[in-house]
């Protein structure tokens, strides 16, 4: 079955983005050049996300398409035009991912937000973390982790320096009762 997967950034307090989306904390961060994230995608085949979440990473690329030539599950409540390689869909997070995991392909990768990772964390479905975390302090903003019903034990697969960013990388262990 296919691993599911979260790889992202988020601010030393928790967060994804500010309380406005706005994600130039993270564009403002020195890489110094290292990044682990073209040998991450090379796993993937399956990129989850929020609608929200799509827009802004769409209106980033400008005229370069999203994860080309790779499959793009959308979830999102209203009607959207047609995409190449991608796919809008409503209803349970879980059901919906359970039956990606049974098709052909590598990992799954949740790209954001915390409302599709919380059910997926709920119903124990998170195998593994790539956490970035960006020496900044945004004081409100989105979650990554919102609260909720899960308990994970977690061991720390590898750590890396990447410029002013540590990234953390996790591998579910058992789930706490």
């Amino acid at each position: 079955m296919r691993q599911v997967v979260f790889y992202g950034a988020i601010s030393l307090d928790g967060f994804l983005s500010d309380e406005n989306d706005d994600l130039q904390w993270l564009f403002d961060t020195n890489l110094n050049g290292q990044s682990t994230y073209e040998t991450f995608e090379k796993q993937i085949s399956t990129f989850v996300m929020g609608r929200k979440t799509f827009e802004v990473a769409q209106k980033l690329m400008g005229e370069k398409m999203l994860y080309a030539g790779k499959e793009k599950v959308i979830f999102s409540r209203g009607n959207h035009m047609s995409q190449t390689d991608t796919t809008y869909v409503s209803g349970n997070v879980v059901d919906i991912i359970k039956d990606y995991q049974k098709q052909t392909g590598d990992n799954i990768w949740v790209v954001g937000g915390g409302s599709i990772l919380k059910p997926l964390l709920e119903a124990n479905m998170v195998d593994e973390f790539w956490i970035q975390i960006v020496p900044v302090l945004l004081g409100q903003g989105k979650r990554l982790f919102e609260p909720g019903r899960y308990r994970y034990r977690l061991q720390v697969v590898e750590t890396a320096q990447l410029g002013e960013m540590t990234e953390i990388h996790l591998k579910r262990v058992n789930v706490i009762k």
